[in-house]
């Protein structure tokens, strides 16, 4: 019998995973990770993102575009058909293919297609804005690595649930550029270069942050002072964030197993091999689908 949390409504936004057949075999390998095909997947479409990411930023360095313009211009239609034909599997392999495609990642998926394809398909969209601009957007593709690399979620929830610590954490280094900024306005005056509290308050953030651009500094012995104490106080703060989002990082790592098992009514994923039901909307697991080396792990 499903536990309490089965009276749950399924998350709207989740698009539905199927249940058998052709389009559960393709799920299983774009969406999952516990097989070596699924594995094998995730690690080509990063190969093919960061390939694609950098025939961008080398395509903007003037003298290889002169050189090998022809060439990155070859390589970007064959990603971009690479990325297209994934991105049809996708909506093809889910129950729900409207809310995929309004997904966050369904988003993304879009815009690494959507330059390439507009700057072929809209040959006057020069009148509005330079075409090289519209290409630029497919950095885009970056993003779709936090689909393949489970860390990220991990991260995610780390950070938030360190959001009020960090909050909090925040507010006092505020209230410090704050009172900072303003004696640094009283102590060195506008004819050092202080001419309002909000300078003040820039330079002490540019100081305690480390940055220190250089275009405006104190001159009195009693300035010098109080830039000194900034900067020793940003080195102790800089770790503070860290040390917060790593403990609770530790936290939820600690004895727990990372799958991409997932529930085919929610789509929520992390279950462990064992679990028979949803710990989120209470529906009956599906068999775990794994490698017989993941077993052994």
């Amino acid at each position: 019998m499903p536990p309490p949390s089965a009276s749950r409504n399924p998350d709207p936004d989740r698009f539905g995973k199927p249940t058998s057949g052709l389009r559960l075999a393709l799920y299983t390998i774009i969406f999952e990770a516990d097989t070596r095909a699924g594995k094998a997947f995730d690690v080509g479409l990063i190969i093919v993102i960061l390939a694609s990411v950098t025939a961008v930023v080398l395509d903007s360095v003037a003298s290889i575009h002169a050189r090998f313009a022809f060439e990155l211009r070859v390589f970007e239609v064959l990603v971009t058909a690479t990325f297209t034909i994934e991105y049809l599997v996708r909506l093809a392999c889910v129950r729900r293919p409207d809310r995929y495609a309004f997904s966050v990642f369904g988003i993304i998926d879009l815009l690494a297609l959507l330059p390439t394809y507009l700057a072929v398909l809209v040959p006057g969209l020069h009148a509005l804005i330079d075409v090289r601009v519209l290409r630029l957007l497919r950095v885009f593709r970056v993003f779709k690595l936090t689909e393949y690399v489970a860390e990220y979620g991990a991260l995610g929830q780390a950070l938030a649930a360190s959001r009020r610590k960090i909050l909090v954490f925040m507010s006092f280094v505020l209230m410090v550029v704050v009172v900072m900024g303003t004696l640094m306005y009283v102590v060195e005056g506008p004819e050092h270069g202080y001419t309002s509290i909000p300078v003040g308050v820039y330079w002490a953030i540019t100081t305690m942050t480390t940055v220190g651009f250089g275009d405006i500094a104190p001159k009195t012995g009693v300035g010098r002072m109080i830039a000194s104490v900034m900067m020793l106080l940003g080195w102790g703060t800089l770790a503070v964030p860290t040390g917060i989002v790593s403990a609770e990082f530790t936290v939820q790592r600690q004895g727990r197993r990372t799958t991409t098992r997932t529930c085919h009514e929610c789509l929520s994923e992390g279950h462990s091999p064992n679990a028979r039901f949803c710990s989120d909307c209470g529906a009956k697991l599906p068999a775990y689908q794994h490698d017989a080396a993941d077993a052994r792990a």
